[in-house]
């Protein structure tokens, strides 16, 4: 265990972090880049519902394929992580712009590979992060859970900006966005002064995800986040579109601008839980910010008619809350795993979170269907807040947890 507070502050942290947060938002790009432009593409490939909807969840699996790929190999702590995550972003670009030249069959294909690529670029900056921040990892990593958020949006943006363009052009700019951020990587990014190790092959290390408790209960944490976070983000615009009907004047004038600036203030989400989890603790952080977030899956189905005034303030906080403590996740793995093997305990919290993120996104609207309509459908997700809730105030209670935060559980 690092005592955090006899660590020294490392020489150029924050401007790492800088460099380290512009190549994740360059990379992250491609994230959303072919839902962005979906209603494109069902016009130009005459897509079916059900086909447009693999666009988003072939990413989503890709990750998941790459995340745990990595984690039974060890592979974030076998190779150095700059060059990891360099090429990991070059296959990233490079399977995005695929979109330019394949057909809607091969389509799938490619966003699929670029989940894969993804998945070397997210979880190993999570952990080269961690080489530079002890103290204060909490914000640091807000700030990088900042960065995936706002280049998660960033397709959408650039959609906005090029409207009446060809949807080509929002390929080829999150194509070159990702070009980028390989470069960022490749030649500006390197590993901090606090070095977990390197690790030899071992399959069974990935065991210990499931078999030490503390480790076990964060990652319940993050289940129970996951389950809610990117539901919401995917079906959230379908909620607003349903509500435009029953509510007048719409909040910042129609739904397509209510999700942006919903998902969008997930930023400020991620900086206060950064800085909230290093002074009152990783655990509580996260409980609170899952409680609040919580509650505003139950309760925005009451102003699903307005007031608009009530409608966007409950929005507002949904989204600043269900992302704020995403990063504490992370932070918690870093320091409760096996120093050598926190790449790997990363990858597969993620592989595992991000697979669970599939099954909502695909259930989610079927429950919406059956219960008659979109007023109630996030009742669904409420669970996920409630289990992880449960599982980081137990995990705060254990002995262990005062390896959090230099203490602060």
């Amino acid at each position: 265990m690092i005592d955090a507070s006899v660590m020294p502050h490392a020489t150029g942290r924050w401007r790492m972090l800088a460099i380290i947060c512009v190549g994740v938002v360059g990379v992250l790009a491609t994230w959303f880049s072919a839902t962005a432009i979906v209603p494109e593409l069902i016009r130009v490939w005459q897509l079916s519902p059900g086909q447009a909807a693999w666009l988003t969840n072939a990413v989503q699996l890709g990750f998941v394929v790459g995340a745990v790929g990595a984690s039974l190999v060890n592979l974030p702590d076998i190779l150095p992580m700059h060059r990891l995550m360099t090429g990991a972003a070059l296959l990233a670009a490079s399977s995005n712009a695929a979109l330019l030249v394949v057909g809607p069959d091969t389509a799938v294909i490619a966003r699929f590979v670029t989940g894969v690529a993804l998945a070397g670029v997210y979880p190993p900056a999570l952990k080269l992060m961690a080489t530079w921040f002890v103290k204060g990892r909490g914000l640091a990593l807000g700030f990088l859970i900042g960065a995936l958020t706002f280049g998660s949006s960033m397709p959408h943006l650039v959609r906005a900006v090029a409207d009446g363009v060809d949807w080509h052009s929002v390929v080829w700019a999150t194509s070159a966005s990702a070009l980028g951020g390989a470069l960022i990587f490749g030649l500006f990014v390197r590993e901090g002064p606090n070095p977990f190790g390197r690790a030899t092959f071992n399959p069974r290390q990935s065991l210990t995800v499931f078999t030490d408790r503390p480790l076990l209960l964060a990652n319940i944490g993050y289940f129970g986040h996951m389950w809610e976070l990117y539901a919401m983000w995917a079906w959230f615009l379908a909620f607003a579109a349903a509500a435009q009907a029953g509510v007048h004047p719409f909040p910042f004038g129609s739904p397509s601008m209510l999700s942006f600036v919903v998902v969008a203030s997930g930023v400020i989400g991620c900086l206060a839980g950064g800085w909230l989890s290093d002074r009152i603790g990783r655990c509580l952080t996260c409980a609170g910010m899952m409680i609040v977030s919580g509650a505003c899956a139950m309760l925005i189905g009451v102003f699903f008619d307005g007031p608009p005034l009530l409608l966007v303030l409950l929005a507002l906080l949904w989204g600043v809350t269900v992302i704020g403590d995403s990063a504490q996740f992370s932070a918690a793995v870093t320091e409760l795993a096996d120093s050598a093997f926190v790449g790997t305990a990363l990858a597969l919290q993620m592989g595992i979170g991000f697979g669970l993120t599939v099954v909502s996104i695909w259930a989610l609207p079927i429950f919406a269907q059956w219960i008659g309509g979109w007023q109630w459908a996030f009742l669904f997700l409420v669970p996920g807040p409630v289990i992880g809730t449960w599982a980081m105030l137990t995990l705060r209670g254990r002995p262990e947890a005062q390896k959090l935060a230099g203490g602060a559980r």
